[in-house]
Parts: structure tokens; sequence; C-alpha cells
């Protein structure tokens, strides 16, 4: 997120060090008028998790490998990564973060904070290094809910900078604070437990601390329903494990996701000062010379195993809205939404009866589930809070 003053944007990359942004991304804007502080800008998966199919998350050649506060040996997840690293560390009480495809929800989970990752339109990701137009928001880090509901509110707004932001379909601006409330609020609400690729792969451990839980919104009023994603077996991979790569080009997110990146990163670079960066091309030339600190190649840089792989990928597509993109994107909204969220919401009883759930509890672990919600973007917002930690 870029800040018009002395600190750096650079995605986590050397290129970018020295170049000027025209000006504060929106919600930085929006922060300031807050009266926020901005103590500076977290480490991240260099370029957002986009550079390389095999990659340490949160690792990137100017800051090096961000750490999990619970275990320093553990994946601290990514892309957002120095973001709930941060706020799990009580460093600060509160980051933002972007995600594509689980970037908030991922480490949040992992870092044992909460997360909010909105709704694709509700916050405005002008001055924001972009990977996808469909797919990219930007989101809050808190280590309760109502911290991160107040971060939320200091950043949403419409921009036009940002045409999603004006969207017909976006819903009025709220106080969402006014949604903080105690459990007396669950009496009567329905939860789905989505089960098909996503509870039933969680291990047994994880299960009965969630049970606990499920239990605890039960004696609240609220009733639990096993319900599923009829697209599942489809859209998520049978490890349940994340995968933007997932299935035939016509059917894969990354064939929307590599040219949605290469045009928006693209546009990102053209409207910086005093930079020889302009193109993805440029990116993928300045790995190739200083391979040593990037990881250009496959046995460059023990932190991209595979290279810069998917820069070149990104490269290829040239940025070009194929048949294959349109097909991808429509899929992956069909599955998302249609025989995703929307139809697990309106979950069927066996004897016929349809019945409205107000929200879905998703697992965490593998986090191919989250991945839906990605892929849906103006789909309904996710949250993700702690429950406990496991020891290794």
């Amino acid at each position: 997120m870029a800040t018009d003053d002395a600190m750096q944007t650079t995605a986590g990359s050397w290129a970018l060090l020295g170049s000027i942004v025209p000006r504060d991304a929106f919600i930085v804007s929006q922060l300031r008028e807050a009266g926020a502080i901005i103590l500076g800008h977290a480490n991240m998966s260099e370029w957002a998790s986009v550079r390389s199919k095999k990659y340490s998350t949160g690792y990137s050649p100017r800051g090096g490998q961000v750490r999990n506060p619970y275990d320093l040996s553990r994946s601290p997840y990514g892309s957002s990564s120095g973001s709930a690293a941060a706020v799990s560390a009580n460093i600060v009480p509160l980051s933002f973060g972007t995600e594509t495809d689980t970037s908030i929800i991922g480490p949040a989970m992992k870092n044992g904070v909460v997360g909010i990752k909105p709704t694709v339109g509700l916050t405005s990701r002008a001055g924001v290094i972009p990977i996808s137009e469909n797919m990219d928001t930007v989101g809050s880090f808190g280590r309760t809910v109502a911290d991160a509901v107040h971060g939320l509110n200091a950043i949403v707004g419409t921009d036009e900078r940002d045409p999603s932001t004006l969207s017909p379909l976006r819903h009025e601006e709220a106080d969402y604070t006014t949604f903080i409330s105690s459990k007396e609020v669950l009496k009567g609400a329905k939860f789905g437990l989505p089960w098909k690729r996503c509870w039933e792969l969680v291990p047994t451990d994880q299960k009965e601390v969630a049970e606990k839980v499920f239990k605890a919104m039960t004696d609240a009023g609220a009733e639990i329903i096993r319900t599923d994603f009829p697209s599942a077996e489809e859209r998520i991979p049978s490890d349940g494990c994340w995968n933007w790569e997932h299935g035939l080009p016509q059917r894969s997110e990354f064939s929307v996701v590599k040219v949605d990146a290469y045009n928006g990163i693209n546009a990102y670079l053209s409207d910086l000062v005093d930079t020889a960066t302009r193109t993805v091309e440029d990116i993928i030339a300045y790995n190739t010379e200083n391979r040593g600190t990037e990881g250009a190649s496959p046995g460059d840089h023990a932190a991209f195993p595979s290279g810069q792989d998917n820069l070149h990928e990104l490269a290829l597509s040239g940025g070009h809205k194929s048949k294959t993109y349109h097909r991808a994107l429509h899929h992956i909204h069909t599955q998302s939404r249609t025989r995703g969220i929307d139809a697990a919401l309106k979950h069927r009883t066996s004897d016929g009866e349809t019945v409205k759930l107000d929200a879905l509890l998703l697992c965490d672990g593998k986090a191919a589930g989250q991945q839906l919600a990605a892929q849906a973007g103006k789909a309904p917002p996710s949250k993700q809070s702690p429950l406990a930690f496991n020891p290794p």
C-alpha cells in the first residue's frame, strides 16, 4: 500500500527501492484522516505470492523471513504475513493487508489473530500494488473482533480511482462497530458447516477444539447444520490444499490471476516516479541480473525453489483477456458463488425443505474452503478468528 512519505513501497522487492509513489493509497489517506499513526510497511511474501509456484511464505528479499510469533519454525502463511505477525507479537494493535486469495484469512489463522476480508468493492484498492482486479480487497487485522472491526470502519469508502467501490450493487456505508455484540445475538442464528472437502479433512484434535466452540454457540441458542458446497469436488483439490492452478486452464483461477496481475502491476508501475522498473518484464530482468538475492532461477535462492516461474507466466499472457480467461472467470464465479457459497447458504434438508443459513463456519488448516470465498470476489465477507494454538 503506497505511502507518500519517507517510507518505501516495494512489495518486498529491491527492484522498486527508491521509486516514488504519486500519492498515498486511498486507505492510507483514510487512516491518516482518522488519526492513525502509521509505523511502517509490514513484510510480506514478495509480490504478494504471485512471483513463484514454490516459495517460502512470508519471505521477501528486502524484508527477509517473517516468523510466526507462536512458533518460529512454523509458517506465518502469506502473503500479508508481516501484518498478521505484527499484531500477534503485540508490536501494533491494528494492521492492514490485502487479499487476492486467502492472504488475509490465512495469515490471521496461522498467527492467531482476527482477520477481516471484506467483499470486493467495500474498500478501495487504489494505490495498492495489485494482483487481480476481480479478487483483490483490503482488510484489517486485530487481536480482537472489536479491534479489527474498528480498523475496517476506518478504511471503508467510495473512491473514484477504484470503480469497484462505485458499483450500484454496493451496500450503503455503515458504522460496522454497531454490529459488535454479545453472544445473545446467536439466539436463533443458523450456521452451516461445509463438510465435503472441508471439515471432513480436519484432523481429529482440531475438530475437538472446534466442537467446544460449537457447543458454546449452540448453548447460546445457535443452530449448526452440516451442509456442502455442490462444487466442492470440482473446485477443491482432493487433499483440501490451497492451489490456485487447480483444474484445466479454462477452469483455473490462475488463468485469471496471471492476466489481471500482468495488467495491474504494469499499470501501477507506470504511475511511479524515478524508477527504471516499468513492466513485469523489467522485474524479471532485474531478478535475473540480481539472482543471488532475488532467486531468478531454480537453485539460485533457497526461498524460491522454482525461481520466478509465475512471473514468466504473467509475461507470456501479455495481459490478453482471451477466451480462456473469460471462460475461467465465468467458471470460478459460477462454482464459487452459484454452486458454492450461495448454494451452501440455502441448505436443502433430506426432506426437501430449504433452510436459509446466516453464515458458514469454515475450517482452518489447508485453506481450500476459504479459497472459494476469494474466488467469488463480490460475495459475503470472511472473518478469521483464532480458536487455539496447536503445539507441535
